[in-house]
């Protein structure tokens, strides 16, 4: 713990320096442990494993990556430089029409403003299914990634949309990389109101859509999460939904378990 929080403080202190003055990360470690990152999010590596499990997906930095739904930019502060000396970074966001993707947006936008090195060589997408879907070229991407994003196509009833999409802007032999939220097998909840979504339901949608599961990993469970929570999974961190009331006790249990699936866009 103490070697963490040492790291974490000298990044804290690196990402300071002018922004210019930055170098654009060579391999996935650098990209992990980078100044690009902020603070906070370097602080959530221990649940989220960003270098295993983008090493499982197989990542190169010469990919062209589309990234569905990036939220805040938790991954996008890694993958942005990554790939922007050999490669393409595509942002596919919901359409800022709501205060949460507005936010979402605009917090991407202050990073991009810090980082004038690294920001005009980003792309963007429109991902909002089912009603818009604004995606590259059809055949044109390495490789698709989603990170806790499925529970809410769900919800929108999009879901078919969603996998569609991604099978069509990939290349034959193309990777869908997807992480979430896992329910228990027999918990039933077709619109994945508590925010979990059973695994073998993912594959199925995945499937339908002409995809083959390739492999997957347990880089990013978490046996101490029972899944039962009064708030569903914003129950537990980072959002402790329910404040101060048994923080505790969510806090030990650490963010929840998630499924880490690899599928292939077939090759013809």
């Amino acid at each position: 713990m103490k070697y963490l929080l040492l790291s974490l403080l000298l990044v804290a202190c690196s990402s300071k320096r002018d922004p210019n003055t930055l170098e654009i990360p060579e391999t996935l470690n650098e990209a992990v442990d980078t100044g690009y990152r902020t603070f906070e999010n370097r602080a959530r590596d221990q649940y989220r494993h960003p270098v295993e499990t983008l090493t499982f997906f197989g990542i190169k930095p010469e990919m062209t990556v589309v990234e569905v739904a990036p939220g805040t930019g938790w991954y996008m502060e890694i993958l942005a430089p990554y790939l922007s000396t050999k490669g393409r970074y595509i942002m596919a966001s919901p359409v800022a029409d709501k205060p949460y993707f507005k936010a979402n947006e605009e917090k991407i936008n202050a990073w991009k403003a810090k980082h004038p090195n690294v920001a005009p060589k980003m792309e963007s997408a429109i991902f909002s299914p089912p009603s818009k879907i604004v995606f590259p070229a059809d055949g044109t991407a390495d490789m698709v990634l989603t990170f806790r994003n499925v529970h809410n196509w769900m919800m929108a009833k999009g879901e078919d949309q969603a996998f569609a999409a991604f099978y069509k802007v990939l290349k034959p032999g193309g990777i869908l990389g997807v992480v979430e939220h896992r329910a228990l097998p027999n918990q039933e909840d077709p619109l994945a109101k508590s925010g979990y979504v059973r695994e073998q339901d993912v594959i199925e949608m995945a499937t339908k859509a002409g995809f083959r599961l390739v492999a997957t990993s347990e880089i990013n469970a978490n046996p101490k999460d029972t899944k039962d929570h009064p708030e569903g999974v914003w129950t537990l961190p980072p959002t402790l939904k329910l404040g101060e009331k048994d923080r505790e006790k969510y806090l030990s249990i650490g963010e929840s378990d998630r499924m880490t699936l690899k599928f292939m866009k077939p090759k013809k």
